[in-house]
């Protein structure tokens, strides 16, 4: 890492806009060297234990429950929700999923 003579900020590679070569030169001040350098970019990434991502196969409803039971696994607690799938002036379609087994059903 390079740092500027004049002001001791961090020199950066940038293009210049006569010739198009690359220089190193300072962001606040605007120094730029005059010698050609070979200029090697590094970067080095490490993941500590801590950031890795555990995936979970958990669903979580926020569906609210009633009681209700399942044709499937004859369990009496189910989610339920309602969708207006026919005209606006007829009742809601209810539907019901099974907490147990997921069984999905309506009734008009």
């Amino acid at each position: 890492m390079m740092f500027c003579p004049k002001c001791g900020t961090v020199i950066i590679p940038k293009k210049t806009k006569t010739t198009g070569n690359i220089r190193l030169s300072c962001a606040s001040c605007n120094y730029a060297t005059n010698k050609k350098e070979k200029i090697v970019l590094k970067e080095k990434a490490q993941l500590d234990k801590k950031d890795d991502i555990e995936l979970i196969d958990k669903v979580i409803e926020t569906l609210p429950k009633t009681k209700e039971t399942c044709s499937k696994c004859q369990h009496h607690t189910a989610f339920y929700w309602l969708v207006q799938t026919r005209a606006g002036d007829e009742a809601e379609t209810r539907f019901f999923k099974c907490v147990k087994c997921n069984h999905t059903w309506r009734k008009y």
